[in-house]
């Protein structure tokens, strides 16, 4: 079984969602720094992802934090973060998140989030990023999309075996153990090109 050391967490900027997601956020924040898994994750100080970093970090843990120029620039990073680096533009983020982390989690979150999570079980398909992808679906938040996705395979947009592309967790603790029970995506493995 391959050591998980680093998770990249996909999860919402916005302060305004409901009290279940922040619990969710925090309760995954210390289950990572407890397995002494580093957070990789978009670098913003409020919402989801605030709550998320906070947790780790209160518990002990690392967390490293990628973000464009651009928000930088606008105040929108962490301050305390163990380490932060800076992006020239959103496609970079992305790929630099990927590159460091050895396995994804999506938590609920708005477009940015959900394009975040298509665009990497995408990379998966292409051989791009062969690592486990676990969608958190806290309070049923993914069931429609989970819909979309099985309905794209039942019409043949997508193969049978590309269920197999992702894990579905309820819980943060039950996100944990997926990391490990994630099948082992086979396929042509491809390179990043050099961030």
């Amino acid at each position: 079984m391959k050591k998980i050391k680093s998770v990249c967490v996909y999860c919402a900027s916005s302060s305004q969602v409901p009290e279940i997601y922040f619990s969710a956020a925090q309760e995954l924040g210390k289950l990572l720094a407890n397995q002494e898994i580093k957070c990789i994750y978009g670098a913003g100080n409020q919402g989801l992802m605030g709550t998320l970093a906070n947790s780790v970090l209160a518990s002990g843990g690392e967390v490293t934090g990628i973000i464009p120029r651009f928000m930088y620039e606008e105040g929108w990073a962490h301050k305390k973060l163990t380490q932060i680096k800076i992006t020239e533009n959103m496609h970079e983020r992305k790929q630099t998140m990927a590159a460091l982390s050895d396995a994804v989690i999506a938590m609920p979150g708005g477009c940015g989030t959900m394009e975040e999570l298509l665009e990497i079980i995408t990379w998966k398909q292409l051989g791009l990023y062969m690592n486990p992808i676990v969608i958190l679906n806290i309070n049923k938040y993914y069931d429609p999309l989970i819909e979309l996705l099985n309905k794209a395979i039942s019409q043949s947009f997508m193969r049978t075996e590309h269920a197999r592309m992702w894990e579905i967790a309820n819980t943060p603790k039950e996100a944990i153990s997926a990391l490990y029970e994630a099948y082992e995506w086979t396929g042509s493995v491809r390179k990043f090109a050099a961030i």
